[in-house]
């Protein structure tokens, strides 16, 4: 997990969903490493994508960030 990934998933908790592109500018990081993150974010479960191009954060998601989950107890689905 980095920095990014945390600042991401708070992102989604405040908002309830967004974009790669509105996260990138709330958050001033690239558009596309948001992207990239977003996708390693979906292969853990922490975040699901409803449609194209479009985030919300899990219970998983939501356990991390409440501290209940440690980032080294995921498993990666490459589905």
């Amino acid at each position: 997990m980095t920095r990014a990934d945390d600042e991401i998933l708070e992102y989604l908790e405040m908002h309830g969903a967004g974009t790669p592109k509105s996260i990138a500018d709330e958050i001033e990081r690239n558009n596309d490493y948001i992207g990239v993150r977003c996708r390693k974010l979906a292969s853990y479960g922490l975040v699901e994508k409803p449609s194209r191009g479009f985030y919300v954060i899990t219970d998983i998601g939501d356990a991390y960030l409440e501290g209940e989950l440690d980032a080294s107890e995921l498993e990666q689905n490459d589905s």
